[in-house]
């Protein structure tokens, strides 16, 4: 309100006389537009007295006065109840813009601070967990002990409001016999230094929840004025309290419904992905495919890689890279086996193949990535379906197996009764047995024989042949092979199955069915005879064997053993007339001395030495080693005898 300037008194009426009332009045209410202190409004009457004023007129002034200063209280009333209905209204404004709940209680803590024109204001939360209530936030305070306060239930000013719903003041806190004292709370409202304190409490609905404070370091009165405005302000941060609980509420029932769209999304996906991956099992299945197209449709429904293993935790085809398999996948496997569940490790997740308690195999996902229980399902459905048809598989080929080992054994035990039936159930089987047959006998552990036997089945469907177990031994017939090629690709494939190196034997070729006995027995005496010779793991057919295969051999094959071995001298004598054949016999004649061979021939021992160096350049340098030098020396004789029954 600005400021008028007032004339230092009012004129007289006359010469000594004191101012008329009218002057007075005008006087007085210039001090009330003025704003003056409540002082001021003794000067008109002291200058009246001076003057000698009349006792009525003084009694009229001291009205004038009197009234003077009931407007100006009325002025300072209604300016506090503006600043009270301003605070109150920006309060209001802070709800409906729903600012944190924390900036809304500080505001209303430190606007009853300032329109109480307290030393300190505070408010307290009722926490139902511990049954007390405690400081939530203040102004004005200075006591790390008193921010810290909780006050139990009933306890203290603050105790007895929250329990009572009513609001208190005291005048002087420490002599109030009216509540409660505590040692703790007395020694924190002790360490702040506060006397005199006002309390309101805080309802929602009919439950006090809490209490909103004004607090002054001196004894004060605090007037119905001041506990209403304090309860106003309590109210407003009742509210507020209120409309967080609510709005948290809210936030947390529309996260949680986020979270279930999220998740019926998601669900719904996984079922759609599911069914997809059902679908194409069935499809793979009714079309007669294998473990490769469920493997594709793992992929396509998961993305990733799929590595399928055998039983024993390997990668098949045994090609696979490493990096597509677990760090342990025995390990893995085993668990999953155990569990009946997909087993995680990193980003392989590993599913296994069983049939009842027999472990056929599993299935191991390489994703990058978190698979979901949904997606777990999937992987853990295709081991079921790649158990379905392992097990077909297995059942058809051990159906065929067993016709198939059940004809190579009518084939081995003599005499055939009817060729010809043996010839059409071969034919039925995809077999000819009027073409050339290699036969091949395999020596394997009895520990790893279904697995050798399993593999030569295989082997023998795939390339129209037969096999089967005789005598504890794999036997098999394969069609238009050379006998060590065969022998060589049995021992190759049956090995890289059982895991180990295996021995075997190769004979024939077998002609019409009943040779096939007589080329198994030559089979298995060359696979026993790689074993006598250290040569176990190993394949060879009797025309590798050398001169062993003589013995060992059906037809002992006499001058293909002494071609193969002499050849090249034989040759190289024909083509230069020479006699490197003649010298080779008197060397060994003479126990290996050039010098006495030379004397045999008749010639100078540098010849002899001469035609060696040329043997060792046809035959190879090893031609004198022990092994060697027998059969060299056994074809010599051969031949000779060979030649004299030719004269």
């Amino acid at each position: 309100m600005p400021v008028v300037s007032r004339p230092a008194a009012l004129p007289a009426d006359g010469p000594g006389r004191a101012p008329r009332v009218p002057s007075a009045a005008a006087e007085y209410l210039q001090l009330v537009l003025d704003d003056a202190a409540a002082i001021e409004y003794e000067g008109p009457l002291v200058r009246a007295r001076a003057g000698g004023a009349d006792p009525d007129t003084l009694a009229e002034l001291e009205r004038v006065r009197l009234l003077a200063l009931q407007v100006r209280a009325a002025f300072a009333a209604r300016r506090r109840r503006e600043s009270e209905l301003s605070a109150l209204f920006d309060t209001a404004s802070d709800l409906a813009t729903l600012r944190g709940v924390d900036s809304v209680l500080t505001a209303i803590v430190r606007r009853a601070r300032q329109l109480l024109g307290t030393d300190v204001s505070y408010l307290t939360l009722n926490d139902d967990a511990h049954g007390d209530t405690y400081m939530r936030v203040t102004d004005g305070s200075v006591s790390a002990r008193f921010q810290a306060l909780r006050l139990p239930m009933g306890e203290g000013l603050g105790g007895l409001v929250a329990q009572t719903a009513a609001p208190y003041a005291t005048a002087s806190y420490f002599t109030d016999a009216r509540f409660h004292h505590t040692d703790d709370i007395n020694g924190g409202v002790r360490e702040e230094g506060l006397v005199a304190i006002l309390g309101v409490p805080l309802i929602r609905g009919s439950q006090v929840i809490g209490v909103l404070y004004a607090a002054d370091r001196t004894e004060r009165t605090f007037d119905r004025s001041e506990v209403a405005l304090l309860g106003s302000l309590a109210a407003h941060a009742a509210i507020a309290i209120d409309n967080a609980r609510l709005l948290e509420e809210t936030r947390t029932a529309l996260d949680e419904l986020s979270a279930a769209t999220r998740e019926l999304r998601a669900h719904t996906e996984s079922v759609e992905r599911a069914a997809g991956a059902h679908d194409r099992f069935i499809d793979v299945v009714l079309r007669g495919g294998g473990v490769e197209g469920v493997a594709a449709a793992v992929t396509e429904a998961l993305g990733g890689r799929i590595t399928v293993l055998d039983e024993e935790g390997r990668p098949t085809p045994p090609d696979v890279p490493g990096s597509a398999l677990p760090p342990d996948p025995a390990a893995a496997l085993g668990l999953a086996r155990s569990t009946g569940r997909t087993v995680g490790d990193g980003e392989w997740w590993t599913a296994a193949v069983t049939v009842g308690s027999d472990l056929l195999g599993g299935l191991v996902l390489q994703r990058a990535g978190d698979l979901s229980d949904a997606d777990q399902r999937i992987l853990e459905r295709a081991a079921l379906v790649t158990a379905l048809l392992l097990l077909i598989r297995r059942t058809a080929s051990e159906a065929e197996g067993r016709v198939r080992g059940e004809l190579l054994d009518e084939l081995l035990t003599g005499p055939l009764r009817d060729p010809d039936g043996l010839r059409e159930r071969a034919r039925r089987l995809g077999a000819d047995l009027d073409r050339p047959q290699a036969v091949v006998v395999v020596r394997v552990e009895e520990r790893c024989r279904g697995r050798a036997l399993a593999a030569a089945a295989h082997l023998a469907a795939t390339r129209a042949g037969l096999a089967g177990i005789r005598d504890g031994r794999v036997v098999l017939c394969l069609p238009d092979l050379a006998p060590g090629d065969a022998a060589a690709l049995v021992c190759r494939e049956v090995s890289a199955a059982v895991g180990r190196p295996v021995t075997a034997g190769g004979a024939g070729p077998a002609h019409g069915p009943a040779a096939v006995a007589g080329a198994e027995a030559e089979a298995r005496r060359c696979a026993s005879t790689l074993e006598a010779l250290g040569r176990a793991g190993q394949s060879a057919s009797a025309g590798e064997l050398g001169f062993v295969g003589l013995l060992v051999g059906e037809g002992r094959d006499v001058p293909g053993f002494v071609t193969a071995t002499l050849a090249p001298v034989l040759d190289y004598d024909a083509r230069r007339g020479t006699d490197l054949v003649a010298t080779l016999r008197a060397w060994f004649d003479t126990g290996g001395s050039p010098a006495r061979a030379a004397e045999v021939l008749n010639v100078h021992v540098n010849t002899v030495t001469q035609r060696l160096d040329r043997v060792a350049r046809l035959l190879g340098r090893d031609w004198s080693a022990p092994e060697r030098a027998l059969e060299v020396q056994l074809a010599l004789r051969l031949h000779r005898l060979t030649s004299a029954g030719e004269a």
